[in-house]
């Protein structure tokens, strides 16, 4: 697929209120922006700061990208992704003194099926720096939270 085009697979697709989704974004080129501690703060204060739009379930940051389990509000999701990244990027190149992108563009987004199991879903989301071998156990990995802890 050609640069640009990502926009094309949302062509048509909509976010429900009240509904669960799974998100995902990834840094620019991949880049281990979030080996920081204070970058990985930055991101969470932008997480948490959409309290008002969303409500946010389960979220994991890894050294190259995230995974939010987010409940929907009366905004549309692609909003609230954006505004995330943009915020966080601004910020994140302020206090780093980089410039440019900090996020692929884009964002992958699963909604959550009725069958599918919630806290299923979130236990996904917090071992993931298991799976990376970045940690042996959750309490080992500070870069997550989930409301049911």
């Amino acid at each position: 697929m050609k640069k640009g085009n990502s926009s094309n697979l949302r062509k048509g697709r909509f976010s429900e209120e009240g509904r669960v989704y799974l998100v995902t974004f990834a840094t620019d080129k991949r880049q281990k922006v979030f080996t920081d501690l204070y970058l990985v703060r930055i991101l969470v204060n932008c997480l948490k700061f959409q309290a008002k739009r969303c409500d946010t379930l389960a979220y994991v940051v890894m050294p190259d990208h995230v995974h939010w389990l987010v409940q929907l509000n009366s905004t549309e999701l692609s909003t609230i992704v954006h505004s995330v990244k943009s915020y966080s990027a601004k910020a994140i190149n302020a206090y780093s003194g980089r410039q440019g992108a900090v996020w692929q563009n884009g964002f992958h987004d699963h909604a959550l099926r009725d069958e599918e199991d919630l806290v299923d879903l979130a236990r996904y989301v917090v071992l993931n720096p298991i799976r990376a071998g970045l940690a042996s156990k959750v309490g080992d990995y500070s870069h997550w939270d989930a409301v049911w802890i």
